[in-house]
């Protein structure tokens, strides 16, 4: 408004200075003082004129215009400071997010490593398990084999003393001293009572 006013300003000093510098052109002699009134009404009535148009056809316009640009100019400002703040908030709300986002992600490294570190520990104590089981059954194993090899030892043993002893009675079978001790044993021995 004030620059519409300043160029209102200098339109009608410009207009109320070119009759005295015409005036100045025609009469070189004349002084700067003196006053004619035939142009100083034709200059009044001009500059009224040229006024009257200039305010009715062009100050309304590029008033119009000077304020539109003004009101553009405050609404882009508006606008700039809004979107600046907006930025802000969504620049702040991106880091929250990044940084919820790192601290999930330190969650799951975290959860990962306990589930690994359970995991290895499973699988160890597994093949432990594993080991001591195999072992029990080497063992097992092993003390089978061993009362087995004992048994058949025995059984071997006892065979091997049966057939010396059977040959041992074979050959002393005949003599009395064997068929008393045979007899005083078989005498000892209770008779077993008949069960019916």
């Amino acid at each position: 408004m004030r620059f519409m006013r300043s160029i209102a300003y200098a339109v009608s000093m410009a207009l109320v200075a070119s009759p005295l510098l015409a005036q100045e052109a025609q009469g070189a002699g004349d002084s700067l003082v003196s006053l004619k009134n035939n142009l100083m009404f034709w200059t009044l009535l001009i500059f009224l004129v040229l006024f009257f148009l200039l305010t009715k056809f062009a100050f309304k316009p590029i008033t119009a215009a000077v304020e539109a640009r003004e009101k553009s100019l405050e609404e882009a400002l508006a606008a700039a400071k809004r979107d600046r703040d907006e930025a802000a908030k969504l620049l702040a709300e991106y880091q929250a997010q990044i940084e919820a986002a790192r601290g999930d992600a330190q969650k799951l490294i975290a959860e990962a490593r306990t589930v690994a570190d359970k995991m290895r520990n499973d699988i160890l104590e597994k093949a432990r398990a594993e080991q001591q089981a195999t072992v029990e059954r080497a063992v097992d194993e092993i003390r089978r084999e061993k009362e087995r090899a004992v048994a058949d030892l025995r059984r071997e043993a006892v065979e091997m003393a049966i057939a010396g002893a059977g040959r041992v009675i074979e050959e002393n079978l005949d003599s009395a001293k064997n068929r008393t001790l045979v007899e005083r044993f078989l005498s000892t021995l209770k008779p077993a009572k008949a069960t019916l």
